[in-house]
């Protein structure tokens, strides 16, 4: 059986990427690819548990058990999920994997990247993406987008966080094997259409 593709969306808070991952998920729908949609943090029952202690802001975690508790709920979303459905020949779209770890707690917390690049060899056992779409928006648009939306632990850190992730995201695309930077700030369409394009390539 032919192995499926696993697919990640990357990208600061409020780049557009989960409703990036929801079109992309409409497209693979309508053009009948069998798919899992799913996130990280989370996926799993234990890593959404995971995920509510990462995210709740009224928790302080040091940067260190914050990396660990990313890791473990990596490990267990990749095996108890993600690889299943890959061996069954199922395709997999992630909101974000590993790229994230180490653009927010390498990058941005100042943790070292041999470090968590070992942490996470562990953790997803060598498993890496077929393709990483990071959506690139600047810091400066955040607060003009989904200002309804309640900010989450991460999401109110400083302008000065959301800049270092920024730039760790771009750093980490045009040196990363499978990753490819696109342009966030286009129209909803636009940016649909270019991720479209490089997706259906992996299916030929």
């Amino acid at each position: 059986m032919k192995r499926g593709r696993f697919v990640v969306l990357e990208g600061p808070d409020k780049c557009g990427k989960s409703t990036q991952a929801r079109l992309l998920a409409q497209r693979l729908r309508r053009r009948g690819v069998r798919f899992i949609h799913t996130r990280e943090p989370g996926g799993t029952p234990s890593a959404e548990a995971i995920r509510a202690v990462l995210l709740d802001p009224r928790h302080q975690v040091d940067p260190l058990a914050e990396l660990l508790l990313y890791e473990a709920s990596r490990a267990q979303h990749t095996r108890e999920k993600i690889q299943p459905a890959l061996a069954r020949g199922t395709w997999v779209l992630c909101e974000r994997y590993s790229l994230a770890t180490m653009a927010y707690q390498g990058c941005a917390r100042g943790l070292s990247l041999p470090m968590i690049r070992t942490l996470d060899r562990i953790a997803t056992g060598g498993l890496r993406p077929d393709l990483t779409i990071v959506l690139d928006i600047p810091e400066s648009e955040f607060a003009s987008r989904d200002r309804s939306r309640r900010l989450d632990r991460l999401e109110r850190e400083s302008a000065a966080f959301r800049r270092r992730v920024r730039e760790g995201y771009r750093r980490l695309a045009r040196g990363g094997r499978g990753c490819v930077l696109v342009n966030g700030r286009r129209p909803l369409d636009e940016v649909h259409a270019d991720i479209a394009r490089r997706v259906e390539r992996l299916a030929r």
